[in-house]
């Protein structure tokens, strides 16, 4: 009777511990793989904005001007003035992505933008002596770039164009102190050059980021404007003329970053994978 109990108990604690484990069991559930991620596409279009800092530099010297005869003589020495600053860009192109072979993908663009700038110096010239606070208010630019993929969301590139640049007009004061104002102004002038400059450019492809077309760009430029003789005129009446003008050769470098927002005529940009 014991022998039959004790095997009833057995049997039954082996059936409970097999429906128990039974219950205990989940199934794997398998999920399906994600869908490859479409081409990784630049070609199209974008507008962008960044903040940079910039600083210029000045060769100047003074020279004979209208109404004195002969006209352009220089009376003094090249100087050298320089400013610096902050500056905000704005800006848009399109962009055209090219593959070439074995030598990998490659980006080819037109653009355009411009800088609000307050980039404050001093204007001086010892042929007077006079001085005065001069600031580059602001410069636009229009050109091309070209760029290698050196990943499908990493773009280096350079560019170059033309340019035109704004310089506010100068009080002059004497270079004595305390100072005192000459009456005399050196006329605000826009200078028309070239530039060159070069950066990288990377897709913002993190899945935190909520707006798509996000990309990095950091660039430097260098500008080189043409020579203006620029003149210097009475205060009062305003404009008169003085008979004496500056030789201003000015160049300009600027560092910017910012974003860009990238939409596109070519196909879908694939900036999250």
């Amino acid at each position: 009777m014991k022998k039959l109990l004790l095997s009833s108990l057995a049997g039954l604690i082996l059936t409970t511990g097999s429906a128990l484990a039974a219950d205990l069991y989940t199934p794997p559930v398998y999920k399906a793989p994600p869908p490859p991620p479409p081409a990784v596409s630049w070609t199209g279009c974008y507008v962008d904005g960044g903040v940079g800092y910039g600083m210029y530099n000045q060769d100047t010297f003074a020279e004979t001007s209208p109404p004195t005869v002969p006209p352009l003589v220089p009376v003094g020495a090249t100087v050298t003035n320089g400013g610096r600053g902050w500056l905000g860009r704005l800006g848009g192109g399109c962009d055209y992505q090219f593959g070439a072979g074995s030598l990998g993908n490659f980006v080819v663009g037109a653009f355009a933008d411009y800088d609000f700038m307050s980039l404050s110096g001093t204007f001086g010239d010892p042929a007077g002596p006079v001085q005065g606070s001069e600031t580059e208010r602001g410069a636009w630019y229009a050109g091309g770039r070209l760029g290698y993929l050196v990943t499908p969301t990493l773009l280096t590139y350079v560019d170059g164009g033309y340019t035109q640049t704004r310089f506010d007009a100068v009080n002059l004061y004497t270079a004595e102190v305390p100072p005192a104002f000459t009456g005399l102004r050196l006329s605000a002038n826009t200078y028309s050059g070239w530039f060159i400059g070069g950066g990288t450019e990377y897709a913002l492809n993190m899945p935190w980021i909520p707006i798509r077309g996000l990309f990095w760009r950091t660039e430097y430029r260098f500008a080189e404007y043409q020579s203006a003789d620029v003149p210097i005129v009475l205060a009062v009446p305003p404009g008169g003329p003085f008979g004496i003008a500056e030789h201003v050769s000015p160049y300009v470098q600027t560092v910017t970053s910012g974003l860009v927002w990238r939409f596109n005529f070519g196909g879908p940009i694939a900036t999250r994978y």
